[in-house]
């Protein structure tokens, strides 16, 4: 099994790599096309901000190519929210994948901090991501940007309101909380991941 993780000027791509170690998978990290094109699976995570991430991708041509891949392709938390159409974090047009916007949460009290950090339930599971992986599980979550509920929704979470904890669409599935921070349910998901066909 080739699996990819696209090299970008974002931080936490090697916690990903870390955790398919423990799943016996050894990936590439990689800016090449080609080898991204050559992967089973590609794999497009990190944390960062959304105006600079894309100006990279236009940069170096990872934008054209990754909305050309036809693998299953998992992006994670702003990789999840550049596979959207627009980010409200720097007025950020972005890949264009799906076409939701990427919104700023605001706290309406002070009970709520941004970002939303730490460990918080997942609801209404559908599809293969999720096979085996229980209501209310829990996984980790660091963002101050949300995408809201749309048709893409296979997963919810709510903090300050319902908004989508994982969206897919064809050979595209992401998620806004860390699986490779998540412990057993996050393994539990990557291993979802590595087992789909498109």
């Amino acid at each position: 099994m080739n699996v990819a993780v696209i090299k970008y000027n974002a931080g936490n791509i090697y916690s990903v790599v870390h955790a398919l170690g423990r799943l016996g998978i050894q990936p590439v990290v990689t800016d090449n096309a080609d080898i991204i094109r050559a992967a089973d699976y590609v794999i497009f995570p990190g944390q960062g901000e959304a105006s600079k991430t894309m100006e990279y991708l236009h940069l170096h041509a990872l934008d054209k190519l990754i909305c050309s891949l036809t693998q299953p392709v998992l992006g994670i938390c702003i990789g999840m929210q550049l596979l959207c159409a627009h980010s409200e974090e720097g007025d950020t047009d972005c890949l264009g994948i799906f076409d939701v916007p990427v919104k700023k949460f605001h706290a309406p009290a002070h009970e709520f901090k941004i970002p939303h950090m730490g460990w918080d339930t997942l609801t209404k599971l559908k599809g293969g991501l999720f096979q085996d992986v229980k209501e209310a599980a829990f996984v980790y979550f660091i963002h101050s940007y949300y995408v809201a509920q749309c048709a893409n929704t296979v997963a919810e979470n709510d903090y300050i309101l319902p908004f989508s904890a994982a969206i897919q669409k064809d050979n595209f599935y992401a998620t806004q909380f860390h699986p490779e921070k998540s412990g057993s349910v996050g393994e539990k998901i990557l291993r979802n991941f590595l087992q789909l066909s498109t």
